[in-house]
């Protein structure tokens, strides 16, 4: 064999009948179809960990549903507290900005007397 390119092609051949020859191999055909269908015990224990957990994040998602309702139920009671106070101190301000309107004063000056004496020697 002189041509180089017969030779590329023929280590191309190699190399592909080689890694063939592997893949089939890793595949492992000979074993038997009854290894492939046992259960392992490592996997059932998963099956029966997953159905634990999906049952319990049921019952978690209620008691959130439920906290949940009572947070809002408790918010709108506070937001109605909330604006009650508001419209109470709106009104008071109303009614203070008229009562300095009409003229009469918003503060008295009131002289008293001590309520401590403190003596000297």
């Amino acid at each position: 064999m002189t041509s180089h390119v017969a030779r590329l092609y023929a280590l191309a051949g190699a190399i592909l009948v080689f890694l063939v020859t592997w893949a089939a191999a890793a595949a492992h055909p000979w074993q038997p179809a009854q290894r492939a269908t046992a259960t392992d015990p490592r996997v059932a224990a998963l099956v029966l960990r997953e159905q634990r957990l999906r049952s319990e994040s049921v019952h978690v998602q209620q008691i959130v549903d439920r906290r949940w309702a009572h947070y809002r139920h408790a918010l709108a009671k506070r937001k109605k507290e909330i604006a009650a106070a508001k419209k109470q101190q709106q009104a008071w301000l109303a009614a203070a900005a008229s009562s300095s309107a009409s003229g009469a004063p918003s503060v008295r000056v009131v002289t008293l007397p001590p309520l401590t004496t403190t003596k000297t020697s």
